[in-house]
């Protein structure tokens, strides 16, 4: 058996670890990981470790998804054999290098021909083992010979190594006029040569140096001239006789989501996007642009996620979904099932409450679910589960009491419910008491269908997923956390034989505990909470809300005038209030920062220590410099720090890139340590949640829809124009679309579809234009680019979808 664990590597770069899954050899993990790709990549891979308690942990093999490919997994579960992994095969950055042939006349009067390479310098290797000393080894093969290796200096603590050095090369061409023209032999000659380079990272350990890569250049690119110069991707050596079977290291099951957006400036979207978010003022509704994008997507959760973020983004997501969701409450007929289907509106709303709630369901859910997961009290209450040696009794206390003290912190929240969230629960309730005028519980029923069924119970099933967890719940605790679930779902829904709604007659008599009449007020009083407009200030309640926490590695700041300026690992902690860090989590701070104290939060250039993902947060007298441990988390710590200290008066308009070491600014070479900033900073929007999103790149993605489903809004319109001049029964294709007023609705498809065609030209007139100015053998196109390659290929044919 095995102890494994699973890792997300950007190349060779790991961005998240799953939790360890103990002496199984098919290890459930259950985890998903979210990011935002910083920067260009080649391949996604996952690697499998076997934890060792006393040696480094073992790889047990890997999954690498070329960044071309991950297009065609897009949300597919899909089982993918593991590979060997070698340091052969494990390989990425590139290489800028030139070659010049040239004819030198020897002493005896013979003509020969030498060969200059010049490796001028390598981009993002890899860091093997937190280090990265690389070198490389140039040598001119052939059939029939093969030069010593030449090598040039070891860089110390770069991955980015500028070489700049020159290898010379003897290329002599037997000068007999006896066959055919000489030119003719010269040529086939030279042709067979080729100049390979390695790269290696020098190792300071008894196994020797590691493989960083390779490349093979034949000399027939100097057939044209006689220098050339180009990058190239590294490749991986070429030992093809140690293929395994590869049926034999097992499978990993994978589901990847991969969207890359092309996101033009702000004007490319301005129609389109004034149209979108005029959506809540047509009449109907089902008329407008938004609530087309629902009725075409297959899925509505995909229309959903960049609509209710264009509205955040604009202010205007409780006017549009108080449109919708009247529109759909008038065409619900019975009270009992009102905002029980995978609508648009719920779809909507549930978006909404993850983006605006998160930080209110941390708040009230966190501290007690923290102590479910640690405190492993037994509440199975199923007779047939029971342990031995366990009492139903004490289980079902046990329970009792956690249900209790999670009923309590969701019933005393009301204050702290985001005010978007209480509007629109607002106006639900208003629009079912409308409809319903008999019902006198539907204004709670359509509140609590949300706020309980669709955020507290599913965050309390999977607290996972709403990072109330940082990985999935052991069996037994998921088993309470479900149980616990079950039982606020029932408290909250109100409904009226509460018993009767369960299956199992088990949890029947665990719910006559809570029939009492209390439990209903609270609920009710609650729900009236956060459902009535006009509530109490909520900033009154302001207590230090924990962002975000982590070790990272911080340099001295020089705060004692002789102290060692060295490196540390610290646990950092941010909150709303102040930027603090300690030795270890839960210790007396080191060091506070308060966010009015932070200036500006940069990235630091990689030269300044050799580090790579290292930022920095400037204060008035000094910056602190911090080393994140990946490019996720550098990102992820820059975003949020920048986002919480936006809206500081002193906030500064320029910065240094680089470090103040050995008495100068190492970008602007300035001396002094108090000298302006050489670089503007980096702009922000202002900190509350309209910040995360970014309207022009939602708007892209609602333009892609669009286009995707291209076809649907063609049919809608046939739909449109049948119904407006044709009473009688339609065909069947055109039964699944909402459509209240045919004249209306056909307009607006008009308007979209004239719109996405524009958008969609732009597209194709930058393709072709950057097409035009691209080099095979760039910087950005490094020869051995396969995304390239494919791209060419797409551009041959004119593609007519944009990724």
């Amino acid at each position: 058996m095995r102890d494994c664990y699973c890792t997300v590597n950007l190349d060779q770069e790991e961005v998240f670890r799953t939790k360890i899954v103990e002496k199984s050899l098919c290890p459930f993990y259950g985890e998903d990981f979210y990011c935002e790709i910083p920067r260009s990549f080649r391949h996604l891979s996952f690697y499998i470790f076997d934890r060792d308690v006393f040696r480094r942990d073992s790889i047990i093999g890997k999954v690498a998804i070329q960044k071309e490919d991950l297009q065609k997994y897009h949300n597919r579960d899909t089982w993918f054999q593991l590979q060997h992994v070698d340091a052969d095969s494990e390989v990425q950055g590139k290489v800028h290098l030139e070659l010049r042939l040239s004819e030198v006349i020897t002493d005896t009067g013979v003509v020969c021909h030498k060969l200059a390479t010049r490796i001028l310098e390598c981009q993002g290797l890899p860091i093997v083992n937190g280090q990265c000393d690389p070198y490389a080894t140039v040598t001119l093969a052939g059939p029939y010979r093969q030069s010593e290796a030449k090598k040039t200096k070891v860089k110390k603590k770069t991955n980015n190594p500028q070489f700049d050095e020159v290898f010379y090369f003897e290329v002599t061409r037997p000068c007999s006029y006896s066959r055919k023209s000489h030119f003719d032999f010269e040529e086939e000659d030279v042709d067979k040569l080729e100049i390979r380079v390695d790269l290696w990272n020098a190792s300071n350990l008894k196994f020797g140096d590691e493989f960083l890569g390779e490349l093979r250049i034949p000399l027939k690119v100097l057939r044209q001239s006689s220098a050339y110069e180009a990058w190239y991707f590294l490749q991986p050596r070429d030992n093809g006789s140690k293929s395994l079977k590869p049926g034999d290291l097992g499978s990993l099951r994978l589901n990847v989501v991969y969207t890359e957006d092309h996101v033009f400036s702000s004007d490319y979207y301005s129609p389109l996007r004034d149209l979108l978010l005029k959506s809540a003022d047509v009449e109907p509704v089902s008329a407008s642009a938004a609530h087309i994008l629902g009725e075409v997507c297959r899925e509505k959760q995909e229309a959903a996620i960049p609509l209710v973020r264009l509205f955040l983004h604009y202010g205007r997501v409780v006017p549009f979904i108080s449109a919708i969701a009247n529109a759909e409450v008038r065409r619900t007929q019975d009270p009992n099932t009102i905002f029980r289907g995978n609508s648009l509106t719920s779809k909507c709303i549930d978006e909404t409450m993850k983006l605006a709630g998160m930080h209110y369901l941390h708040v009230t859910l966190k501290p007690t679910i923290e102590e479910i997961c640690q405190s492993h009290k037994p509440c199975e209450i199923d007779p047939v589960k029971l342990k031995d040696g366990e009492n139903l009794e004490n289980n079902m206390e046990n329970l009792r009491q956690y249900v209790d003290r999670i009923f309590n912190v969701i019933t005393k929240s009301g204050v702290s419910c985001p005010t978007v969230m209480c509007d629109i629960f607002f106006s639900l309730r208003e629009a079912a008491a409308k409809r319903f005028q008999d019902d006198l519980d539907v204004r709670y029923t359509a509140v609590s269908s949300f706020i309980f069924l669709r955020f507290f119970a599913p965050a309390i099933l999977s607290p996972n997923l709403f990072q109330l967890t940082p990985h999935h719940t052991d069996p037994q605790t998921s088993r309470t956390l479900t149980l616990i679930s079950k039982t606020i779902q029932t408290l909250g829904s109100l409904s009226k034989s509460k018993s009767a709604s369960f299956k199992e007659s088990y949890m029947a008599a665990f719910y006559e505990f809570f029939n009492e009449q209390k439990y209903a007020d609270a609920v009710k009083n609650f729900l009236d909470l956060i459902s009535s407009s006009g509530r109490r200030d909520p900033k009154s309640v302001e207590q230090p809300i924990l962002l975000k926490e982590g070790f990272m590695i911080k340099r001295a700041q020089g705060r004692k005038r002789f102290g060692m300026k060295n490196f540390k690992k610290r646990w950092f902690r941010l909150t709303n209030h102040e930027f603090t860090y300690q030795k270890s989590k839960g210790d007396q701070p080191l060091y506070s920062i308060p966010i009015e104290n932070i200036l500006a939060v940069e990235k630091l250039e990689e030269e300044s220590f050799k580090m790579k993902n290292m930022f920095q947060v400037i204060q008035p007298e000094r910056a602190l410099y911090i080393q994140a441990n990946n490019c996720v988390e550098a990102k992820a710590w820059i975003d949020i720090l920048t986002k919480v200290s936006q809206c500081n008066q002193k906030r500064l308009t320029v910065y240094h890139p680089s470090a103040y070491l050995n008495g100068h600014w190492l970008c602007c070479r300035a001396s002094s340590d108090t000298a302006p900033g050489c670089s503007p900073c980096t702009g922000g929007l202002p900190a509350n949640i309209q910040l995360d999103i970014d309207g022009d790149r939602e708007t892209e993605r609602i333009y892609s829809l669009f286009n995707l489903y291209m076809s649907k809004l063609e049919k809608m319109q046939e739909a449109c124009g049948s119904r407006s001049v044709y009473d009688g029964p339609e065909q069947e294709e055109y039964l699944t679309f909402i459509i209240d007023d045919p004249q209306e609705t056909y307009k607006t498809l008009k308007q979209v579809i004239a719109q996405v065609g524009a958008l969609e030209q732009e597209h194709a007139q930058y393709k072709r234009d950057k097409f035009k100015k691209t080099k095979y053998g760039s910087q950005e196109h490094p020869i051995g680019d396969k995304s390239f390659q494919s791209y060419i290929r797409q551009q041959s044919e004119v593609s007519t979808h944009s990724i």
